[in-house]
């Protein structure tokens, strides 16, 4: 069985986490297989639905992999850390939108990708947080979207308390976007995926770049490349 399940909706792709039995946990063939599934979306797809199967949208890593990621095998370890690194960054740096559409569990490196995503559709089920200092391990490549996402001291206490946040408590911090029943998510986040699509998509992608790079600029870079793309937008009218 997959590991990974696509689906096409049109123009918009939907990818749907395939481990059900262990709550769609990132081992090593799941992460790889998402990374490379976007970077195929990206070239054929204009917009993209990211999903899990089952009752939780991802458990974060697979903690079974663990064993065999120790310091007396630095390789394993090292493509290991860059692989999820890559994969926690590379939605928000596609040049087509992607919704994230969760219910259930979103925790750890799961909820790392529930907010890695540009938009972020939740049941009301959702159970969100950071749980990794229970089991001894440092959420060290999730911690930058968090703390970029939220306010220092609610970002600090769930990393320290493992703390699980509800969905009407996500939506208030502003993690998520739209809070729907359980069985809904994922028709929600194709309503707002089939919205991108219809975009030019010269446009959608030099707004998401424009979006993303001006967060990180100071004002008057950040207008400097506003003014940039604005002079490049006359040549997407059709």
């Amino acid at each position: 069985m997959s590991v990974l399940l696509t689906e096409d909706h049109g123009s918009v792709r939907v990818l749907v986490l395939n481990r059900p039995d262990k709550l769609n946990a990132l081992d090593t063939a799941l992460t790889r297989a998402l990374s490379e599934a976007l970077a195929a979306a990206e070239r054929e797809a204009r917009a993209v639905v990211l999903t899990g199967s089952g009752r939780g949208f991802c458990a974060g890593a697979d903690l079974g992999e663990f064993s065999s990621l120790t310091p007396d095998q630095p390789d394993a370890v090292l493509e290991r850390a860059a692989l999820t690194a890559r994969l926690q960054t590379q939605m928000q740096g596609m040049s087509i939108p992607v919704v994230a559409a969760v219910r259930g569990a979103a925790v750890g490196g799961g909820a790392g990708l529930a907010i890695g995503a540009d938009m972020t559709v939740a049941g009301t089920d959702l159970k969100f947080g950071y749980p990794e200092l229970k089991h001894s391990i440092v959420p060290a490549l999730v911690m930058t979207g968090l703390v970029r996402h939220l306010g220092r001291k609610l970002a600090f206490e769930l990393v320290s308390t493992g703390r699980l946040l509800t969905a009407a408590e996500a939506a208030e911090h502003g993690l998520v976007n739209r809070v729907v029943e359980p069985g809904e998510v994922v028709e929600a986040a194709l309503e707002i995926a089939r919205r991108w699509a219809e975009v030019e998509p010269r446009a959608i992608a030099a707004a998401k770049d424009l979006f993303y790079r001006v967060a990180d600029l100071p004002t008057d870079a950040a207008m400097r490349a506003g003014q940039d793309v604005n002079a490049l937008m006359r040549g997407f009218r059709r």
